[in-house]
């Protein structure tokens, strides 16, 4: 049994059919890829798989429960989290109070582990918690990407939803990035990774699946696809 599982499923805005049969595996301790064109379904796979987004048909289920019927504040307590596109911070907030809302559907605050679960966000980004009494406003487009994760990391997620998290970055933020969603995925947490930086995606991603207009036309270890000449050439700029 996989830890997260579609089978067959289709999302649609209105009369504009977004998913169409999308099926897709996600073990548990993976990096798994989607790659894509704009519009291909990526950011609309996520939301579904968050629960922002209702099926028209088809099953996801999660650690082997239906996740059909379940609200996605309930999905996020059962351990899914999502750092959304565009990062979604609060910047009127303060990067430690921003971090501190990651931790909403959690009870035990004053524990050992809530406080080692701090500490872990703070070391992988130390620049937060240099900025810990900073607005979120007020930072980099960098540094707000590391806040969006390390909000999200303190849900404790079991599956981690990364939507573009290299998008708009400058270069040296972008190979940090990668570099946190190694360490954090190598810590225990499986990551499901939405990217247009394929290269980056499928040089880090244990499996991987390629989306095109809301279907899924390729699958394979990242290693495959990465030497795909079909995927090079349509995505990794290599003809």
């Amino acid at each position: 049994m996989s830890l997260l599982e579609l089978d067959d499923v289709n999302v649609a805005y209105g009369r504009i059919q977004a998913l169409r049969g999308i099926t897709l595996r996600v073990e548990e301790g993976q990096i798994v890829a989607l790659i894509g064109a704009n519009g291909a379904g990526k950011t609309t796979t996520m939301k579904a798989i968050s629960g922002i987004l209702g099926l028209q048909s088809g099953a996801m289920r999660f650690d082997g429960e239906d996740l059909t019927r379940i609200r996605a504040d309930l999905r996020v307590v059962r351990g899914i989290c999502q750092v959304p596109e565009g990062r979604g911070i609060f910047p009127g907030m303060t990067v430690a109070e921003n971090v501190d809302m990651g931790a909403f559907v959690r009870k035990d605050r004053r524990s050992p582990e809530f406080a080692a679960d701090l500490e872990r966000v703070y070391e992988l980004f130390p620049r937060l918690a240099e900025r810990r009494s900073q607005t979120g406003g007020t930072l980099s487009g960098g540094e707000q990407q590391m806040l969006a994760i390390g909000r999200a990391l303190m849900a404790r997620p079991r599956l981690l939803l990364l939507d573009e998290p290299s998008m708009g970055l400058a270069p040296q933020f972008i190979a940090q990035i990668f570099r946190v969603i190694e360490e954090i995925n190598s810590q225990g947490t499986t990551v499901l990774l939405v990217e247009q930086n394929a290269t980056q995606a499928l040089g880090l991603a244990h499996e991987a699946y390629v989306l095109e207009t809301g279907e899924v036309t390729r699958s394979g270890t990242g290693a495959e696809l990465l030497a795909d000449p079909t995927i090079q050439d349509a995505y990794l700029g290599v003809s």
